[in-house]
């Protein structure tokens, strides 16, 4: 199944790259997109000059897929062991995300300072939030950039 994807930066990424950082994001490291264009021009947007890059994502049944349609615990637990450093065997790994608020309650749930219960009572309050991210060069195989376009700040 063919989908559009979006991708948030300060460039034209025709080709997109996995790069290993200090940090890990919510399912490790990777190449992040989003099917919700106004997140992608969100992430844009904390660059000076804000870039919004457009993929077709192809044929993904042919890929190792792992699929969060909500938060979970399951989710839950994937991200908690992803941003300490875990890897996992998926090509590509799509659902919500933990953003800058959710973040905050991550951060307190990690700390022990809130239990998955309290943690799940607070996310029901959040927007809706997507990703999709590609970790293997095979994934990136699967995206065929269209078009880019500049925001205005």
């Amino acid at each position: 199944m063919d989908k559009l994807l979006y991708h948030g930066s300060y460039l034209k990424i025709e080709y997109p790259e996995i790069r290993k950082h200090k940090f890990t994001k919510d399912f490790s490291w990777g190449f992040y997109c989003t099917d919700i264009e106004e997140q992608a021009q969100k992430w844009a947007m904390k660059f000076k000059e804000p870039v919004v890059n457009k993929y077709k994502l192809k044929n993904i049944e042919e890929l190792n897929v792992k699929i969060f349609n909500d938060y979970s615990h399951e989710w839950l637990d994937f991200v908690v062991s992803c941003r300490n450093g875990n890897i996992h065997p998926y090509d590509v790994v799509e659902g919500p995300m933990a953003d800058d608020t959710i973040y905050e309650y991550l951060e307190a749930y990690l700390a022990n300072m809130m239990d998955e219960d309290e943690f799940f009572k607070l996310m029901k309050f959040k927007y809706p939030t997507h990703q999709i991210s590609f970790h293997t060069i095979r994934a990136l195989d699967h995206i065929e950039f269209i078009d880019d376009y500049k925001i205005s700040k």
